[in-house]
């Protein structure tokens, strides 16, 4: 593939991120536009390469935390979903499944109490909904958390096989 055609796609997925980020005007958009946009992610990584993709993750994260009314949502992705793709694809293709698991939830438990602290320390984000659930609202979320964590690996895996069966040899036509 061509520099040109790299840097296009790179540049299209990076503005469809930031588009989909901000999205996060409609409340329910919250968790599920930083995922939306760490899938597109997924293409990036299977035509052209990890360095890339973790260009194009940076590139979406910082303007989505200029750019996202949803500071909540930016964070998310900065923490997380972004770069949670680029991530899978090496672990997959690294480590025994076994181990792979226990490091994929490790990363996912990490971040997202990191997260929570930077949007309360830093952006003053309120947890209330946290307290309605009492003293145990926020492992109970986090558990909650591991359940979504899981599916939405599942989801990554199948999307980008359905992408590799049915959409990559029209892409790599459009981009040669």
């Amino acid at each position: 593939m061509k520099q040109s055609s790299k840097t296009a796609i790179c540049g299209m997925i990076a503005a469809l991120s930031v588009v989909i980020m901000m999205l996060t005007i409609i409340p329910v958009m919250t968790y599920a536009a930083p995922a939306f946009a760490g899938i597109l992610l997924m293409v990036v990584v299977i035509e052209i390469n990890k360095k890339w993709a973790f260009g194009v993750y940076a590139a979406a994260g910082i303007l989505s935390l200029l750019l996202a009314t949803d500071k909540e949502a930016a964070v998310m992705y900065v923490a997380f979903f972004g770069y949670y793709p680029i991530i899978k694809a090496v672990l997959e293709s690294k480590l025994p499944r076994a181990v792979e698991w226990i490091v994929k939830f490790l990363i996912f438990n990490v971040t997202m109490v990191a997260a929570y602290f930077v949007l309360i320390r830093v952006f003053g984000i309120s947890m209330e909904d946290m307290n309605e659930l009492g003293k145990y609202g926020p492992l109970i979320l986090l558990a909650l958390g591991n359940v979504v964590f899981v599916v939405f690996d599942i989801a990554i895996t199948r999307i980008a096989t359905l992408y590799i069966i049915k959409w990559q040899k029209q892409f790599r036509r459009l981009f040669k």
